[in-house]
């Protein structure tokens, strides 16, 4: 693939016009290759010459998460003898979509993540811990190890959870890099204080953190940045987002005012519920447009996630776009142990499972402000054994499992059926 790593600290007209150049390039792949988007482009009579610039895009309809649900195989490009990878998004409704990459796909990704750990100020020098997965279809935790080996850094495959275990890796290995969900840190810190181990002064000094937000809409730290950093005081907390969607990241460099955008691989609109760009100063949900995907590129799909976007230029040097952590979720969107969710996966996994009767799902935010997930069972049978089960096919469907509590079925009704209410209820949010 190209490589212009020098983009990103360029001013924002060049970097505006480099991506407008690829924009043109990607637009012609879709023509070419994309069943999904030449009918998309047929059906609106879309003439793709005058989609010069970034605001041009306006007039290409989005892209949404239904689409993908609906058309998966629409979207894939290539034989599938060019397929070498397989990996499934969090089946946010319903039922993961899967995604395919190329050999080129798997070379962009390390590239990707390359980006990622020296916008984090990482080096060859580094040893990183890996605390996430990377088996189940995940893209990420191949991703991240795929840009460490990039980037020169040695990398110890703990995965996720065993605090023991990654608190002997640390010992052992003495890695001055963790890439970790932010809030088991806390179960770390914990661990290390039962057993007196002295974590402050560890090997570990930096942790990129995934899938849940560590500031406040002013950068400061949030109740979760804030409980880790009072305690571990000597680790710097890194931000990075992404999707498996936009097989791509906005991560946090030295200054955390921010995840910056990575010009070479990905276009980013905000817009709002009228698929509008949102005016300066306002949130928008975040709208990407893949540059240099082969297997599956996007266009204009929109993530459901709703961010701020900055542009002017960072105190680091680099003039690209920056994105807040995450504001608010599209409807009902739960943000569960890195893993993104909404309510009719969770609804289609019980509703398959014969000795659930009925149940009602309550999400809340926690001690240290992440979410929660608590499903009250109605069910004849409480017993551990039925317990064990649910979390294990939770964890095969979405990776993550929530607390389980058994209640009778007649007071899981009673909580459905509220006196005025024309429904059943399901679901309650408590956030």
């Amino acid at each position: 693939m190209k490589k212009n790593p020098d983009i990103q600290f360029r001013s924002a007209t060049e970097i505006k016009a480099y991506q407008e150049s690829r924009l043109t390039e990607e637009l012609a792949y879709l023509q070419a290759h994309s069943p999904f988007y030449q009918q998309m482009f047929k059906e609106h009579q879309i003439d793709l010459t005058a989609i010069k610039t970034i605001e041009d895009l306006q007039h290409i309809p989005v892209t949404t998460k239904t689409d993908l649900q609906l058309h998966n195989e629409a979207f894939i490009c290539v034989d599938r003898e060019e397929i070498i990878d397989y990996v499934t998004t969090s089946g946010t409704l319903g039922d993961p979509v899967t995604f395919v990459l190329t050999s080129e796909d798997l070379d962009r990704l390390a590239y990707n993540e390359y980006l990622s750990f020296t916008t984090a100020g990482c080096t060859k020098h580094d040893i990183l811990q890996l605390m996430t997965t990377i088996d189940r279809r995940f893209m990420a935790g191949l991703a991240y190890y795929l840009g460490a080996r990039e980037l020169g850094m040695g990398v110890a495959r703990v995965g996720n959870g065993i605090p023991e275990l990654q608190w002997d890796t640390i010992r052992r290995i003495h890695p001055t890099c963790g890439m970790v969900v932010p809030s088991f840190l806390i179960k770390l810190i914990e661990f290390a204080e039962k057993n007196n181990i002295d974590y402050n002064r560890a090997s570990m000094q930096k942790c990129i953190c995934i899938g849940e937000g560590l500031r406040n809409q002013d950068f400061s730290l949030n109740t979760l940045g804030k409980r880790i950093q009072e305690k571990w005081s000597n680790l710097q907390l890194y931000s990075t987002y992404a999707s498996t969607e936009m097989q791509s990241s906005f991560t946090e460099c030295e200054v955390c005012q921010g995840g910056h955008l990575q010009p070479e691989l990905i276009i980013v609109e905000f817009l709002d519920d009228n698929n509008q760009p949102v005016k300066a100063g306002e949130a928008g949900e975040v709208t990407i447009t893949t540059l240099g995907v082969k297997g599956m590129p996007l266009l204009r799909f929109k993530t459901g996630d709703i961010c701020y976007h900055y542009t002017e230029p960072c105190a680091c040097g680099r003039h690209t776009m920056r994105l807040s952590s995450i504001l608010g979720r599209k409807g009902q969107m739960i943000k569960y142990k890195g893993t993104t969710l909404y309510p009719p996966a969770l609804f289609d996994i019980l509703d398959n499972i014969p000795n659930v009767k009925n149940y009602v799902i309550e999400v809340y935010t926690n001690e240290i402000g992440t979410d929660e997930i608590l499903i009250r069972v109605g069910s004849e049978e409480r017993s551990e054994a039925f317990s064990k089960e649910i979390k294990d096919l939770f964890r095969s469907k979405v990776r993550v499992a929530p607390t389980i509590q058994f209640e009778s079925a007649d007071y899981i009704a009673k909580i459905q059926m509220p006196p005025m209410s024309r429904k059943a209820i399901k679901f309650i949010d408590l956030r």
